[in-house]
């Protein structure tokens, strides 16, 4: 198991007190994650290959296979047992040297290598991640309720995001780092030394005005690897107004109001929400009784609807 800082140099979510701006996960700032550690694990890989043939293990049969997120691999638990952390109450990994901000990949081989030393927990009676989520996705320390989670919401999760959270998601618009950012041990945290993982000037802070603006080719030119591209751009346009809707700027009813026409369902639905709070009763109600008695989509009629009833 290896790990690899990716800590920023700034605070992650100073972005959050500006509602003009989306707030991006600091891991998607950036070069896709994947991409970067792949490449630096199959170099290594090869490398514990030919030292195994030069040593006792030469008559070994060294085959490796190596993996980023990309396959049913407990990391987490894993890079604990290999000493390089432990998994904190947010369910993370936290690291004694580089705090939370560590992306996790690993080397499966057929040689037999000497196991690391297990690393304990020195959570104690901390609960700062715990108390730290917006949606209060913690049950209890040590487990997660992913539907509740805005990483999950903004990234996994297909379809309209539910009323509940919509508020509190306030303008993040991929990810959440606020757990991460809680935790007292980023005191020894240091910044990412790949050059690869160094925020990108324009994800750092993108303006929603801009970001709302984005057709298909537009969102993929953008993104261009990134990890943010493979949400797609409708989810991603789907968050945008969501932050827009939040953002208490009735400038930006405009772009809001343009997405009211758009062929996704999904941005059809937030824009509905994201124009109830920036617009006058009169304004919506006139959008309503022309564009709402148009719809034909039940998950954006529901938008309608819904919002008939506040």
């Amino acid at each position: 198991m290896l790990g690899m800082n990716y800590g920023p140099d700034r605070d992650p979510l100073e972005n959050l007190k500006r509602p003009e701006v989306g707030s991006i996960s600091v891991y998607a700032r950036h070069h896709d994650y994947h991409e970067v550690i792949k490449g630096k694990l199959k170099t290594l890989a090869g490398q514990i290959v030919s030292l195994a043939k030069e040593g006792d293990a030469a008559d070994e049969q060294a085959d490796v296979k190596v993996f980023v997120d990309t396959a049913p691999v407990m990391e987490k638990p894993l890079a604990g047992a290999a000493g390089l952390g432990w998994q904190g109450k947010h369910t993370n990994l936290v690291s004694r040297e580089f705090g939370s901000w560590l992306f996790l990949g690993s080397i499966f081989t057929t040689l037999d290598l000497e196991p690391g030393e297990p690393e304990r927990d020195h959570c104690g009676s901390c609960r700062a991640c715990l108390d730290a989520c917006p949606t209060r996705a913690f049950p209890s320390p040590y487990r997660l309720d992913a539907g509740h989670c805005i990483s999950y919401l903004t990234i996994e999760h297909k379809g309209p995001i539910p009323y509940e959270f919509r508020e509190v998601i306030g303008n993040r618009i991929y990810g959440c780092d606020d757990c991460l950012a809680a935790c007292p041990w980023n005191k020894f945290a240091a910044t990412a030394r790949e050059a690869k993982l160094q925020a990108r000037a324009d994800l750092e802070a993108p303006r929603l005005a801009e970001l709302a603006d984005l057709d298909d080719a537009a969102f993929r030119a953008l993104f261009s690897g990134s990890p943010v591209k493979r949400i797609g751009r409708d989810r991603f346009i789907r968050n945008v107004l969501i932050a827009i809707g939040n953002s208490g700027d009735p400038t930006l009813a405009e772009k809001a109001r343009a997405l009211l026409d758009d062929p996704s369902a999904d941005v059809r639905g937030m824009a509905v929400w994201a124009m109830l709070r920036l617009v006058s009763l009169e304004e919506f109600s006139r959008l309503r009784n022309v564009l709402g008695a148009e719809e034909t989509e039940p998950s954006v009629r529901e938008e309608w609807a819904h919002a008939n009833s506040e």
